[in-house]
């Protein structure tokens, strides 16, 4: 089993100044408060750069039931009980013999407007159905069970700053594999309005005077170094807490709107979050978050996976709706994955971990057209799964290349020899 990447990265935390989040960030050994909100600042007042999302779905999403392959002769074979009624569902028009899952009704909706990019049926030679394995290799974007960063981190080593940890973002409250870094720093929050200031023994209702009277005794003039470093420290704290209140309401709940209804869940609540500091400026370049639900489907799919689909498909278009409205949408691209697919053929009541499973490109820019084809269920590979038509270090290539603009030898092992579908509208 690979140690995942970024496996003892050191971590500080510090509160960005402004930014409304408090942050854990990793690789930042001698980046101190002063050169984080320097660095912040100074990439904020640059152009705006494209920004990455990766949407991971762990335990190994079954493709099958995202696009089900209805006009396919082997498929009702093979899934008597966990087949999709072809009554149902959307109609996938750049292949007649698979249709969207209800569940996957978001999606379908802005496939339908162009605006999602499907893998039918995406893996790698040799496929490892070791759910650490498999992630592993999509996290470091090689087959390497040895590798130690990951592969949005190996791009910002060399496309980032050394001052700047909100190139590289993790929406799950520690550090994403995916963009673990060996140079630059990146950093990790749950959600912009998780931020809370406390002193210990001290509470309400003179908690806020007490905290008000820190910035204004930093305020008071000294000729003593020792004092002054302490006064500096005590009005930046004050600071800190008067640039994240707008951010958080007093029970700790977010007071930022969005422009567009989300639904109830936890992955919604971090798009949202999401959003609110992509409207603010923030300089994102990276950002990595998991997925709501578990998608190791072994027992009761038909009754488990339809739920956490909705959640995630649901949650994603709320959030394009979202940055669209906010005027941003040309520069946020989503890559939806999972680290391998299921079996082809049922066990009961469940599927077992497969090879090929889908991935998907999503956004204003994303060109809307299928990479490569469905294989077919008649021919399997030598195990009885799915075989692949899509490598993921082909996807990578061309994220880095046409959405990053830079140049993917410098970050995938072996680039040259992936081919590199087009993902973007011309």
């Amino acid at each position: 089993m690979p140690t995942p990447a970024g496996t003892g990265l050191s971590r500080r935390s510090f509160l960005a100044r402004g930014a409304g989040l408090a942050l854990s960030v990793y690789g930042a050994q001698r980046l101190g408060f002063r050169a984080l909100e320097e660095g912040v600042a100074a990439a904020a007042s640059g152009p705006p750069q494209p920004v990455l999302v990766s949407l991971f779905l762990p335990g190994g999403c079954d493709g099958m039931s995202v696009l089900a392959p209805v006009g396919d002769p082997q498929y009702a074979t093979l899934r008597p009980t966990l087949k999709l009624d072809p009554s149902t569902g959307a109609a996938f028009t750049e292949d007649s013999r698979l249709r969207w899952s209800p569940s996957a009704a978001g999606l379908s909706t802005l496939h339908g407007e162009g605006k999602v990019t499907v893998f039918p049926a995406i893996g790698y030679d040799h496929p490892d159905q070791s759910h650490f394995t498999s992630r592993h290799f999509w996290e470091v974007g090689a087959l390497d069970t040895s590798a130690r960063f990951g592969w949005m981190g190996r791009y910002l080593d060399v496309a980032g700053t050394d001052s700047n940890p909100l190139q590289g973002l993790s929406l799950n409250g520690d550090l994403s594999p995916a963009i673990a870094a060996s140079r630059v720093p990146v950093a990790a929050i749950e959600k912009p309005e998780d931020y809370g200031f406390w002193i210990r023994g001290v509470g309400d209702p003179v908690l806020e005077p007490t905290l008000k009277a820190f910035g204004t005794l930093g305020d008071l003039a000294t000729g003593d170094p020792v004092r002054a470093g302490a006064r500096k420290v005590a009005t930046e704290v004050d600071g800190v807490r008067r640039a994240l209140t707008p951010f958080a309401t007093a029970d700790g709940s977010p007071s930022y709107k969005s422009p567009v209804p989300y639904p109830d869940s936890d992955l919604a609540g971090r798009l949202a979050g999401l959003a609110a500091m992509l409207a603010a400026g923030l300089p994102l370049r990276c950002v990595a978050l998991d997925a709501d639900g578990g998608f190791d489907t072994h027992s009761n799919q038909g009754s488990d996976l339809p739920g956490d689909l909705q959640t995630v498909c649901d949650a994603v278009l709320a959030f394009q709706r979202d940055v669209e409205t906010r005027g941003i949408a040309d520069r946020v691209l989503i890559t939806m994955w999972s680290e391998f697919g299921r079996r082809p053929e049922e066990n009961g009541s469940g599927t077992d971990h497969g090879a090929a499973g889908t991935a998907f490109v999503i956004g204003s820019r994303a060109r809307g057209q299928m990479v490569n084809e469905f294989p077919g269920l008649a021919q399997l590979d030598p195990e009885d799964n799915l075989r692949a038509t899509s490598d993921f270090r082909a996807l990578y290539c061309s994220l880095i290349e046409q959405w990053l603009k830079f140049d993917a030898a410098a970050v995938i092992p072996g680039a040259g020899s992936f081919a590199r579908p087009a993902l973007l509208k011309s």
